[in-house]
């Protein structure tokens, strides 16, 4: 491994270090955007019968806050429960916002790795490019300068689309997911506030 590191030249830490941010991206996102752990299985069904037996109590606020981020969507229509449904449905809009801005963390650079890692990788070409020109003289070429400025173009250039290819995908599929997730959250939340109306039974 190091010896290929030596060979791609210096130009290659700005690729390994661009590898390394989305790989720790890539597994943060990864835990954090569970279904599970975004819009619990059921969360509405229970928050719906809790309030009907025991109305909103601070316990509940305070559980639901801490269990998830449609918990949180949750806890901003209950404490305007009692409001008219414009300002229960305006409180919920603005934790969704809120909510959704957690969900794209970190996503935008993701997608800026994606898209430079192919450019990182042409400016290690164009590094090795410049070591194959100074290799020639007109006496003749340094063979061995002449072949390190081939393996630092080559080299970079594959690293470069072997770290943008799955940083691209990974950021389509979050960015895929973040919207499902968004849009499952306002059906949610509007049955919510119908629930709390009176306008629908569950």
């Amino acid at each position: 491994m190091f010896a290929i590191i030596d060979a791609a030249g210096w130009p290659i830490w700005f690729i390994i270090v661009a590898s390394v941010v989305a790989l720790a991206i890539i597994g943060e996102r990864l835990w954090t955007l569970r279904y599970g752990a975004v819009i619990p299985r059921g969360l509405l069904g229970e928050v719906v019968q809790e309030y009907r037996q025991k109305g909103v109590s601070p316990e509940m606020m305070a559980r639901l806050a801490n269990d998830s981020a449609m918990g949180r969507v949750f806890v901003a229509g209950l404490r305007h429960i009692k409001a008219s449904r414009e300002v229960m449905k305006e409180a919920i809009e603005e934790s969704g916002r809120a909510v959704t801005h957690d969900l794209d963390r970190f996503l935008t650079s993701l997608g800026t790795i994606a898209a430079i890692s192919p450019l990182l990788g042409l400016f290690g070409t164009v590094v090795g490019l410049i070591e194959i020109f100074g290799s020639q003289n007109p006496t003749g070429g340094n063979p061995a300068q002449l072949a390190h400025g081939i393996s630092v173009a080559l080299y970079n250039t594959a690293f470069g689309i072997l770290v943008a290819i799955p940083s691209m995908i990974f950021y389509r599929y979050f960015r895929a997911k973040v919207d499902a997730m968004v849009v499952e959250m306002e059906l949610q939340a509007i049955k919510l506030v119908e629930i709390a109306h009176g306008e629908r039974q569950a």
